[in-house]
């Protein structure tokens, strides 16, 4: 049993090794002009604390150095009161909110999330939901936005939620919706539980989809061909959820068809055969059922059974449900016959949306996967995907023996760069090198394997394609 009496202590000398003006290695300019101030520090501790600050020291600084000189690195987007305690915790592992007003503790968990500290990030959300409801329902707005603008704050997101569905208006009538990110707005009407009129829904994402562009006329028999394709551009995340559905005939043409235009063209003639087949102005939403239906599964490592459960896990759907919509799963890479090079993989796979990768463990029978509903590329970046998961089968032969892990913070969710192939995560579940893989559990809700490391015998990459 581990004794935690001498934590303190240690707690207690790191902190004086921070505040200490020898040994340091590293300066690290905060703020930007005119608040900005030099921190000394020293690179291995922030390397093992900081996933982020890892990255830059491992991408951006000579790690040979012999000339003496320091290392120096800019966070111009944090101001320096702020470093100031985050940088404490960083060293000694200790943070007292109660002497730090509520304002300061919001722009601690921003800080936070940029350097991605999660254990803190965590930590701030609950204390915020145990100690400060009051004043976060005072400034709802300001919480609304920093939660659905910083999408690791999953837990502020909620409890954004339960104020709201009661009355969804209140979004729309108490902050300036329009000035919300766009993933403020999916977040919102794609919720379950989101208490809204299919139209008012649809009037309200009209209205943010001009504002973003103040030159569109206010009456749509006014825009141009240009007109249309600008408002499409703003809407095109936007509009796939949205339940058209659900609307009346007569709400259908007298409110979308005249945007029609703004509309996929698949969906529009499928919308408008839908409403003239319609037999009455109001009918009841329907529940459709489908029958399994699971077309293109051509896999060397995986069975039918396997698609059919990845398919209820795409829909939300537990193993015991029965399953919702049909896929067609179409391979579009394959490691034996494409090759295993991070290159290939970004060769085939860049812009392909809504994929399933399916990898074979070396020696094993081990399976390991991840859904990706965002696009991937090579920018050397994060991107959010708010339904991505990744998942394992102990032994393929045992479908029950499976571990499905979701994303649990979203701005997190997909890494791109040329120097991976598909990477979730903060190394959740990424590829490396020819044959390589690294499975170590940080931004997903769970660990998908015990160890981290490991071969991979053969991977494939499905796109998915939804059957009406």
């Amino acid at each position: 049993m581990y004794d935690n009496k001498f934590l303190p202590k240690l707690s207690q000398n790191l902190l004086e090794i921070l505040d200490d003006d020898e040994f340091y290695d590293i300066t690290i300019e905060v703020g930007d002009d005119p608040c900005v101030k030099i921190f000394r520090a020293h690179m291995v501790i922030l390397n093992y604390r900081s996933p982020y600050l890892r990255r830059i020291l491992s991408t951006n600084i000579n790690k040979n150095k012999s000339d003496g000189s320091l290392t120096h690195i800019k966070l111009s987007n944090i101001l320096p009161e702020t470093f100031q305690v985050i940088l404490r915790y960083i060293y000694g592992g200790r943070l007292s909110l109660e002497e730090y007003d509520t304002s300061d503790i919001i722009k601690i968990l921003i800080a936070a999330d940029e350097l991605s500290l999660y254990e803190l990030i965590i930590h701030l959300q609950s204390f915020l939901i145990e100690n400060k409801k009051d004043w976060m329902k005072q400034n709802f707005g300001l919480i609304y936005k920093t939660s659905f603008e910083n999408d690791s704050f999953p837990n502020l997101q909620n409890f954004c939620i339960e104020l709201m569905f009661n009355e969804p208006e209140k979004i729309f009538n108490t902050i300036d919706f329009t000035s919300l990110s766009e993933n403020c707005l999916i977040s919102l009407i794609q919720h379950d539980d989101f208490q809204m009129d299919v139209i008012q829904v649809w009037e309200h994402v009209l209205e943010w989809g001009i504002a973003q562009n103040p030159g569109l006329p206010s009456d749509p028999s006014n825009y141009s061909k240009d007109d249309f394709v600008t408002l499409k551009n703003s809407l095109q995340h936007l509009i796939p959820f949205i339940k058209f559905n659900n609307l009346t005939s007569k709400e259908y043409m007298d409110k979308v068809y005249p945007y029609k235009k703004i509309i996929p063209k698949d969906l529009r003639e499928n919308l408008l055969r839908y409403f003239m087949d319609q037999q009455n102005n109001n009918p009841e939403p329907k529940t459709i059922v489908k029958k399994t239906d699971l077309k293109g599964f051509d896999s060397n490592i995986i069975a039918f059974q396997h698609f059919e459960l990845i398919s209820k896990w795409i829909d939300g759907l537990k193993i015991t449900d029965k399953v919702k919509n049909s896929y067609e799963f179409q391979l579009i890479l394959r490691g034996s016959r494409d090759g295993f090079s991070s290159l290939k993989f970004h060769e085939i796979c860049d812009n392909q949306s809504h994929t399933v990768a399916i990898i074979k463990v070396q020696n094993s029978n081990e399976i390991l996967g991840g859904y990706n509903p965002t696009i991937w590329n090579s920018d050397g970046g994060f991107s959010v995907a708010k339904n991505s998961f990744i998942f394992s089968f102990k032994n393929k032969e045992n479908i029950e023996d499976y571990i499905l892990s979701r994303i649990n913070l979203v701005k997190y969710a997909i890494f791109s760069s040329p120097d991976y192939g598909l990477s979730f995560g903060c190394a959740d579940l990424e590829l490396y090198g020819n044959n390589r893989g690294l499975a170590e559990q940080s931004c997903y809700d769970m660990p998908i394997r015990d160890a981290d490391d490991f071969l991979v015998e053969e991977y494939e990459i499905f796109q998915i394609i939804k059957i009406d």
